[in-house]
């Protein structure tokens, strides 16, 4: 049996670097140190990451994804139906987005955010076309 183990988010971002101008093609390397997985949670993991710039699409199928900003802001969009449903996000302020909904983050100027994620998570660079 794993013990539980108390997590202190700030103490977890003074170990990820921040991350500027994130594009869609940044690669695995070059994020490596703006994202933090704090613990294992279900069938996937909960994540910190300090970034600004714009993410790739993403999705995940076998589940909800829980957002919590828990810094700057952030443009969550999701793409429903083919037509994007854009949500400026704040510290403070969460989204849980459903499970096989493509999404992405838009932040010109920073965000720190703390997602619970399942996987695996699919990718692309270009615009998928929605659900």
């Amino acid at each position: 049996m794993t013990k539980s183990v108390a997590i202190t988010i700030n103490e977890e971002f003074s170990r990820v670097k921040f991350l500027k101008n994130r594009t869609p093609e940044t690669n695995d390397e070059e994020t490596k140190d703006a994202f933090a997985l704090l613990s294992e949670y279900r069938d996937g993991g909960i994540y910190v990451a300090h970034y600004s710039g714009f993410s790739e699409w993403e999705r995940h199928l076998n589940g909800d994804e829980f957002v919590q900003i828990l810094g700057g802001e952030t443009m969550l969009i999701l793409l429903e139906g083919n037509q994007e449903k854009r949500n400026n996000l704040s510290s403070g302020q969460m989204l849980v987005i459903p499970k096989g909904v493509w999404h992405r983050f838009e932040s010109a100027n920073g965000v720190k955010v703390m997602t619970i994620t399942p996987q695996p998570t699919e990718h692309s660079t270009e615009r998928p076309i929605g659900t």
